[in-house]
């Protein structure tokens, strides 16, 4: 059987002269757009063994490969994510069909949804990425379209006062609330917060640990506990036995998810990521007199210069010298009084 119907959508199958079997997705509902992709494919993998010409290869199987190879990345959930959504543009194409033009329909597509440019080149970035990988090193095609980014703005730092993560705080499910007060309380990422688990936190000394492998600076970090963490962490005790926070009796994979947007919707809070809990979190520490090379050590940023993003939310530590001019100025007014 060449061509099959699998529910609403037809499939192809049949052995390669090399004696790879084929099997897969039309991405069709129509029978002769099946049968025709299903020759050319054949002709295509008879050309291939005895004319030596590079087998046409698919989206769909560039992605596979990719998340075989790239299972170990702390973003994989991510590219996930976004493969899922790439998967209604370009789930039924082959590599070589992929162009500038497709790409700047990706772009718009995302831009549709109201997303930011900061958001559509992460999307851009990883089918590079994935092109890049396909062209260099498993060399299935021969070159890589060029595509333009879209500009983006300097990095901003979003955070919310506290009266607004209370907002927040109340509109979520319980699960995400959880996570959320713990995301403030320590400035973890999101990864790191939703693949917590109970062998990296000690309760009776109040600190827990990040290992280097989960780490974006790829350096451990020590996280002592607050007592809001501390609480959270108490009331997500006997949920599971080795995820510290869980939904429905699994691991969560991304956070910021659905409910989170629609959270953020109801409060009226926008250009608000989950993210920004990080930003939220080292602003509150900065506006309370917390030094930066301290913060710098508890937020585990590889540089100084990742910290001093929050230098101007606090003037505390200036104000000494803020009055070192003051003598320069009381003469000034003097000597202008006098003429």
């Amino acid at each position: 059987m060449s061509i099959y119907k699998r529910k609403d959508t037809w499939w192809i199958q049949f052995t390669a002269p090399d004696g790879t079997r084929i099997q897969r997705s039309a991405g069709t509902k129509i029978k002769q757009e099946a049968q025709e992709l299903h020759d050319r494919l054949k002709a295509d993998a008879w050309k291939t063994k005895n004319l030596g010409v590079k087998p046409i290869r698919t989206w769909q199987e560039a992605v596979i490969k990719w998340l075989i190879e790239q299972g170990h990345k702390r973003s994989i959930e991510t590219d996930k994510f976004h493969l899922r959504w790439l998967d209604e543009i370009l789930g039924n194409k082959t590599l070589n069909q992929i162009d500038k033009m497709m790409l700047e329909r990706i772009t718009e597509a995302k831009k549709a949804e109201g997303s930011s440019n900061a958001t559509a080149n992460r999307i851009l970035s990883l089918v590079r990425a994935i092109l890049n990988r396909a062209k260099n090193e498993w060399e299935w095609i021969d070159a890589v379209p060029n595509f333009r980014f879209l500009p983006e703005p300097n990095e901003r730092i979003r955070w919310l006062t506290h009266e607004e993560a209370s907002k927040l705080l109340n509109e979520l499910p319980s699960h995400l609330e959880a996570m959320a007060i713990f995301a403030l309380a320590t400035g973890l990422r999101e990864a790191n917060v939703t693949g917590l688990k109970w062998s990296q936190v000690d309760l009776r000394r109040e600190c827990a640990w990040v290992d280097a492998a989960q780490a974006k600076a790829k350096k451990p970090i020590s996280v002592p506990l607050n007592t809001d963490a501390m609480a959270v962490l108490r009331s997500q005790q006997g949920q599971h036995n080795t995820f510290v926070f869980t939904f429905e009796g699994g691991p969560i994979k991304k956070a910021g998810g659905k409910a989170w947007k629609k959270a953020l919707k109801r409060t009226e809070i926008e250009d608000f990521r989950w993210h920004d809990l990080r930003h939220t979190w080292a602003s509150w520490h900065v506006q309370a007199g917390t030094p930066l090379n301290v913060l710098q050590e508890l937020g585990g940023w590889a540089s100084y210069d990742m910290v001093l993003r929050y230098a101007h939310l606090s003037s505390e530590h200036l104000k000494v010298h803020a009055a070192n001019s003051k003598l320069v100025v009381t003469k000034i007014l003097h000597l202008e009084k006098i003429a």
